[in-house]
Formats: structure tokens, C-alpha cells, sequence
């Protein structure tokens, strides 16, 4: 018969650093400039994505589900980026992508959709969701270099037995 050993979470060995990454996540999401980062980039995937309705330029089918399809993504990877902070930077590297992507589609998707309202919308938009983007990893970062002037990570301060 085998003797079964029940642990608990205290005795699990990466405790320390789940208890840091726990709240390197809360410090990020609950900061004034992570919070406006986090809804200004929801407001923006949403327009983005109804853009062409509101724009008036949904004629133009290939730039119209270009601007969907980003929009939802866009929205999708910013909107609550506290929640799962290991992946913030990635996350806000490729929402930046999808920025760029915004600005130059007009002249990258199929058919002749580069007209002064698409470009005026998609530059405008574009940018915002870059910079967005760029304050999202900003403020991730931003958590990890208040953490490093208090004496390191979690696994630093762990004592070997």
C-alpha cells in the first residue's frame, strides 16, 4: 500500500514567484494610466471594427472585413491585459503590429479602397492603436522596473533549504 502525501500550495517550491507575478498583474491593472491604456484600447478595437459602418466606406468589402477582423483582434488582446500579465509584452507587440497594419491596409488589401475617407480613418485609428499599444507594454514594463528598484524578483529572495 502506498502512503499518499497531500501538499499544499504553501509548500509548493515557486510560491514566492507565483505571489509576484500575482501582484506585479494587480499593480499593472490597477493603475489609472493601465486602466485608461485598458478601456481607450477597447473604444478603439470597437470603433475600428465598426468603422466602415460609421465612416461610410463599408462599399468596399475587402477593407471593410479587414477593419472588422482587427478591430474585434485589436480589442480582444488589450481589453483586460492585467489578467494575464506574462504575456502583456507579447500581447502589445502584436497589438502595435495590428496598428501598423491599420495605417498601411488601405494601400495593402485587394481592390482599389485607398480613398481619402478609408486613408484619413485607417491612419487616424492606426496610430492611436499604436500608441495605445506602446503605453500598454510601457506600463507592464513600467511594474517590472519598480519591482527591480525594490531588490529583484521573488525567486532572488528565495532561501535554499
Amino acid at each position: 500500500m502506498t502512503d499518499r502525501t497531500h501538499t499544499t500550495m504553501e509548500s509548493h517550491p515557486d510560491i514566492l514567484d507565483m505571489r509576484e507575478r500575482h501582484a506585479r498583474a494587480e499593480r499593472a491593472a490597477s493603475t489609472q494610466q493601465g486602466q485608461a491604456v485598458e478601456a481607450l484600447a477597447l473604444v478603439t478595437g470597437l470603433y475600428l471594427a465598426a468603422s466602415p459602418w460609421i465612416a461610410g466606406f463599408n462599399g468596399f468589402s475587402t477593407l471593410t472585413v479587414n477593419n472588422l477582423i482587427i478591430g474585434i483582434a485589436y480589442a480582444l488582446l488589450l481589453s483586460g491585459f492585467g489578467h494575464a500579465y506574462e504575456r502583456t509584452h507579447a500581447r502589445a507587440w502584436a497589438a502595435a503590429l495590428l496598428g501598423v497594419w491599420t495605417i498601411i491596409s488601405p494601400w495593402v488589401v485587394s481592390g482599389d479602397v485607398d480613398t481619402t475617407r478609408t486613408v484619413v480613418n485607417n491612419v487616424i485609428v492606426g496610430a492611436v492603436a499604436t500608441l495605445l499599444a506602446l503605453a500598454a507594454g510601457a506600463t507592464a514594463a513600467g511594474t517590472d522596473r519598480d519591482r527591480a528598484r525594490r531588490g529583484g524578483s521573488a525567486r532572488s529572495a528565495r532561501i535554499a533549504p
